[in-house]
């Protein structure tokens, strides 16, 4: 992008912490126009030091993807102040643990509302304006939407849909002239625990018969977070790339573990290869 021409404009949901404050810096860096938005503007502490501290601006603003409303303010918000919409990243979500003998339907309404249909919200208010761009609908996804991973029953059905969706999307939105791509991150550093909102005891007392499994599942996967997890940076450096890249890719991984992961279900014909993997986790 050259640094004489209008800068492009793109707006990020989800950017009160991890990857979303970490993408809305790294594209305000890379010269974007970034409208960095979040449910609650008073959560917007440290997207704001994190701005200050890279020397770069942010146009914050409060954006609910459940709301339609809200959602559509935004928007047209961005429009009538910068007359153009260039880019949306689909950040925004919402981790759960549970298992379907535990979790009540509404349970795992829930958890569709947020990461799949607040997903389609965005992405249905912005596609006018990017399709007069010629721009890019990115949304960040997990190797959870390609690989079904247990007590993750309701995520990982919810990342499904957003793959599968943007998936079928894609070619049609490539005939407007708008590029679909879907980020898949692996363990991210402190996300497990503080975005499922995870009281391991608590969750473990209450499985009653999944306790042993859930308890294996914990303490696997607290331990994967804690000590083999990237960076929010890190990963927020594939959604730069699907961002600027010339010629994004519809699916990118943010690390050489989501890589290996994610292909050996890609490329698993029967199935076998992911149920043994995962079976391990909850032995």
């Amino acid at each position: 992008m050259s640094s004489t021409a209008t800068p492009k404009v793109v707006l990020i949901t989800g950017t009160s912490s991890g990857i979303g404050l970490a993408a809305a810096v790294a594209a305000a860096r890379a010269g974007w126009h970034t409208v960095a938005t979040l449910r609650d503007p008073r959560r917007a502490d440290a997207l704001r030091k994190a701005a200050a501290e890279a020397g770069v601006e942010l146009d914050i603003r409060q954006l609910d993807v459940v709301d339609e409303a809200s959602v559509a303010a935004a928007v047209d918000g961005v429009i009538a102040d910068h007359g153009r919409l260039d880019a949306v990243i689909n950040n925004a979500g919402a981790g759960h643990l549970g298992t379907l003998e535990n979790d009540t339907v509404a349970d795992v309404r829930k958890v569709m509302e947020v990461n799949f249909f607040g997903v389609l919200n965005v992405s249905k208010a912005a596609l006018p304006h990017l399709r007069a761009a010629g721009g890019r609908l990115i949304t960040v996804t997990s190797v959870g939407g390609v690989v079904g991973q247990p007590f993750n029953e309701a995520y990982c059905a919810a990342k499904f849909a957003v793959e599968g969706y943007m998936e079928s999307l894609a070619p049609v939105a490539a005939s407007v002239g708008v590029s679909v791509s879907v980020v898949e991150p692996g363990a991210v550093a402190t996300e497990f625990v503080n975005n499922v909102g995870l009281d391991p005891e608590a969750e473990i007392a209450a499985a009653g018969p999944y306790a042993p499994a859930l308890d294996a599942y914990v303490t696997r996967t607290v331990a994967q977070f804690l000590n083999g997890a990237q960076t929010q940076d890190e990963a927020a450096a594939a959604v730069l790339e699907a961002l600027t890249a010339e010629h994004a890719p519809f699916r990118l991984q943010t690390s050489d573990w989501a890589r290996d992961f994610t292909g050996m279900k890609l490329k698993d014909l029967d199935g076998s290869a992911v149920v043994e993997t995962t079976r391990t986790w909850v032995a």
